[in-house]
């Protein structure tokens, strides 16, 4: 039995075929890939996420991200730009942190910190982040849990 190919459809089959597919290609190619830096709240209490990372124009850290237990957020949209990324964060119901030996600065409001030299002399607090070695992907998660806290106190 011979199986039937494209070629040998009617014209207007064809028509249609090629048309879906160019379409289809379009739609793929418009959607762009899904790349983030994105944080995950594996652990049974609210949290709050300070990251800092180097850009262009040098070191910059950002927070707060309030995280609920179990909840996911990204932190930055778009592939990496770099290999290495800082993380501070505090459990808001059981107390303790994660926390590193990577001081950068940070504040008990919304921030956005250019530098991260001199925190308490610019008014600023000054924490310690833990390091984030993404080894370069393009796209990375990042799971806070009960048991890695880095530096922090365990409740």
């Amino acid at each position: 039995m011979k199986v039937p190919t494209l070629s040998h459809a009617p014209r207007w089959q064809r028509s249609l075929a090629l048309t879906a597919f160019l379409l289809g290609g379009l739609f793929l190619a418009a959607s762009p890939a899904h790349a983030d830096l994105r944080l995950c709240n594996m652990t049974s209490s609210r949290v709050g996420v300070a990251l800092g990372y180097r850009d262009p124009q040098g070191w910059v850290t950002e927070g707060w991200w309030n995280l609920n237990s179990r909840g996911c957020e990204t932190l930055l949209k778009g592939q990496l730009g770099g290999r290495f990324y800082y993380i501070y964060a505090i459990d808001y119901d059981r107390g303790g942190e994660w926390s590193g030996r990577s001081f950068m600065c940070t504040r008990e409001r919304e921030f956005t910190i250019r530098g991260t030299e001199d925190c308490l002399a610019r008014g600023f607090d000054r924490s310690g982040f833990f390091e984030v070695d993404t080894g370069e992907q393009k796209s990375w998660t990042i799971q806070l849990t009960e048991t890695n806290r880095p530096g922090g106190a365990q409740p």
